[in-house]
């Protein structure tokens, strides 16, 4: 480990990447969570944390070290707090300051489980309570999704998508309202820098029962045009708090009366006005679609053919197939007696480990066990993830789960059974305590039970790592001829334990592409060679998916979505490993599929909605530091306002719905209230339709004089988003 950190930190060292060289970083981290497990080994744990922390401190990086979650950093350490809340989190000792280096915005995602989601109203308050509250740096934790492309992903059990609900997906596509209420939330912190950087701490003012405001009040130094002192200047900021996971509270604060919504954070950075409350979203919601992609043609009557017809409904029509041996095929293979530890013996080279011993079966067994009605089993103590069992090269059945007990009925025929035991990872144990010894495979004895328990795990047992399509790599480019494929007819599927290949060409513009594998089983994927990463349609639970509140203290169980359907079923394939046309795709499935339905789509944002009112604030781009300071700017010189936006290279091509007055409902289930301003469907096509984005101002004026008096009027409005070069074809 000492030899891995020096070089990392000599290596920054040489290339001059440190801040005092003149390069981005200002921080380094050593260890991370070490103190969650800390306990576990004593105080060889204790021991531990001083060595890294002197090891670390040693190689004279000139910048500062940080461990996350760890009480007994040494003193020349900043301990620093991950989490979902760390608005209370103290270091210490009072000479560190207060960081939050990991802020959890969602949770990962597992194979059949609902996917997690964490409100953007919850996050933007964690942040606000945060620097309300005396913190100086907020990192996300995850801001950029990823894929777990490979066998990368951990868990075990945890999905390839790392999309994490971050604010930018898996993608690279922002995740609305995610994504502008924390960029407004940044904006309207950065108003209060002057008096943030300048005060020593806050002034806490206790406001109501459970609501308090922070005050920072600072003296700063102006200067002239020519950076002449010229005197000094006193700078207020504050953040008013409402703890209250139910109830809306009004407060006075400095004179001035202030509604604060349940579980939410405003913002004054002059201690007057309010620019941003966290729990008043005003940024659009982004609807993400998977559409299918158009031809590479200029010809418009091609692709108003393809427009027109199904052609687009899969990745091809043609496809190959070889099927995957269940038997002893390498000459790698070795037997011994005994159950070996599946991560010992493959190394971790592959998911897959085959065992395979031969068990005499009697007439006298099958005569008392019909007899008796007895069905003998394979009973296993401990198992992990997956566990296939095949008796003469028939799958007999399977089990998954994480170290449990297997009890699985099989069947013999009288005279010698080849008994196939099959073991794969999804995933390894990527935290915890001891995680080097939590293993793979089996535990225990493995028996056979029925008439009289045989002891199988003294027996002697063949060992074979992977699979025979991995080791000859016939997903690749260069070597997928070595298989002797064969065409694949509809009549052939499903079928398991096979390999499927076709080629494919890339889809037009610049849009992401992902794999739409919802009609497999369970495999893995490769595209020109590049390994995609572990697909499965597992199913999420039915039942779980509440409307989701976000008041109140969040937890990876609350606000999940995605009930009743399979935690993943799209695939992303960076456009980077794509060439123009015929494209490899390798396909390796266990449990049957149909690869005729796999189709290649065009991951994108295909509607987006906004729902503003007059009570919301006007936007926090307006304001700037200098016109608080200067007392030019009152907030009754700006309005609210919507804003659309489609992502780079698509326009708004149509208006779906748009009601300025009382609007029911929410995005993708928009309806017409009461009041109604008439031209409200005819303003925003005018003001958005064939342009990337648009604004428009929420007040009577806009929409030509007031529909209904006496209420507070918002307006709803919902917009498809096409690419551009589309939108002009529609046109044409």
């Amino acid at each position: 480990m000492q030899r891995f950190v020096k070089k990392i930190v000599d290596l920054m060292r040489e290339e001059k990447l440190f801040s005092w060289q003149g390069g981005p970083i200002i921080m380094l981290q050593i260890e991370n969570e070490y103190g969650n497990i800390e306990r576990s080994f004593g105080q060889r744990g204790k021991d531990y944390v001083k060595w890294v922390a002197n090891m670390a401190l040693g190689l004279g990086a000139g910048v500062p070290w940080v461990m996350c979650r760890q009480t007994d950093a040494s003193e020349n350490i900043i301990d620093a707090c991950n989490g979902y809340y760390c608005d209370g989190f103290k270091p210490n000792s009072n000479k560190k300051p207060i960081l939050l280096t990991e802020n959890w915005d969602g949770w990962f995602a597992t194979w059949g489980g609902r996917l997690p989601h964490r409100p953007t109203e919850d996050l933007a308050f964690a942040v606000a309570r945060f620097f309300q509250r005396g913190g100086s740096f907020m990192n996300y934790y995850m801001y950029f999704g990823g894929t777990n492309f490979g066998r990368t992903s951990g868990g075990p059990f945890y999905v390839t998508s790392y999309d994490y609900d971050a604010p930018l997906d898996e993608y690279g596509l922002l995740s609305q309202p995610k994504w502008g209420h924390l960029k407004d939330l940044h904006t309207a912190i950065k108003l209060c820098e002057p008096s943030l950087v300048a005060a020593d701490s806050a002034q806490y003012i206790k406001l109501g029962p459970k609501q308090e405001a922070h005050v920072y009040r600072a003296n700063i130094l102006s200067e002239g045009l020519n950076s002449t002192q010229v005197g000094s200047q006193s700078v207020c900021s504050a953040f008013l708090a409402n703890i209250d996971e139910h109830n809306a509270a009004s407060v006075t604060f400095l004179g001035q009366s202030y509604t604060l919504p349940p579980w939410s954070v405003s913002i004054l950075p002059n201690c007057r006005n309010t620019v941003f409350n966290t729990a008043k979203v005003t940024t659009q919601t982004s609807i993400k679609t998977a559409e299918f992609s158009l031809p590479h043609s200029r010809d418009l009557s091609i692709l108003q053919k393809f427009v027109t017809s199904s052609e687009g409904s899969s990745v091809s029509k043609s496809w190959m197939t070889v099927k995957e041996p269940i038997s002893l095929w390498s000459e790698n293979s070795f037997t011994i007696q005994g159950i070996l530890e599946h991560l010992n013996v493959t190394k971790d080279s592959s998911d897959y480990l085959w065992y395979m011993t031969r068990i005499y079966v009697s007439d006298d067994d099958i005569s008392f066990w019909k007899e008796n009605s007895i069905s003998p089993a394979v009973t296993i103590d401990g198992m992990r993830d997956v566990l296939r069992v095949f008796i003469n090269g028939q799958l007999t059945g399977s089990v998954i789960g994480g170290w449990v007990k297997v009890v699985l009925p099989v069947q013999f025929q009288p005279g010698y059974n080849d008994l196939m035991l099959l073991t794969q990872t999804v995933g390894l144990q990527n935290y915890g305590a001891f995680l080097e010894k939590d293993g793979a495979g089996f535990r225990g004895q493995i028996k056979l039970t029925g008439n009289r328990d045989i002891d199988l795990s003294k027996l002697l047992w063949t060992y074979q790592i992977g699979l025979k399509g991995e080791y000859q790599k016939i997903y690749s480019i260069e070597e997928n001829e070595k298989a002797e494929w064969t065409d694949l007819t509809p009549a052939a599927i499903p079928s398991t334990f096979t390999w499927y290949k076709t080629n494919f060409d890339a889809p037009l513009g610049v849009d992401p592409v992902a794999l739409d594998l919802s009609s497999m089983g369970k495999g893995q994927a490769w595209v020109n060679g590049k390994h995609i990463g572990r697909y499965w349609t597992q199913v999420a639970p039915t039942d779980g998916c509440r409307p989701c509140d976000y008041r109140g203290a969040y937890n990876s169980d609350k606000c999940t979505t995605n009930c009743g359907n399979a935690t993943q079923t799209w695939y992303h394939v960076p456009r980077s490993w794509l060439q123009e046309s015929h494209n490899l795709l390798v396909i390796f499935e266990e449990t049957g599929g149909n690869p005729f339905e796999i189709s290649v789509k065009l991951r994108t944002t295909g509607v987006v909605c906004a729902q503003v009112s007059e009570s919301h604030y006007p936007p926090v781009r307006n304001w700037s530091s200098s016109d608080f300071i200067d007392g030019k700017t009152s907030m009754n010189d700006m309005t609210p306002e919507m804003h659309l936006q489609c992502e780079d290279g698509h326009v708004i091509s149509s208006i779906e719905f748009a009601s300025y007055g009382s609007p029911q409902g929410s995005c993708q289930n928009f309806s017409r209230g009461n009041c109604h301003a008439p031209k409200s469907l005819s303003l925003l096509s005018e003001t958005c339709q064939g342009r990337n984005s648009c604004f428009l101002g929420i007040s009577n004026a806009v929409f030509g004089g007031d529909p209904c008096r006496g209420i507070v009027k918002a307006l709803a409005v919902q917009a498809r988003c096409t690419p551009s070069s589309n939108f002009r074809f529609a046109q044409l």
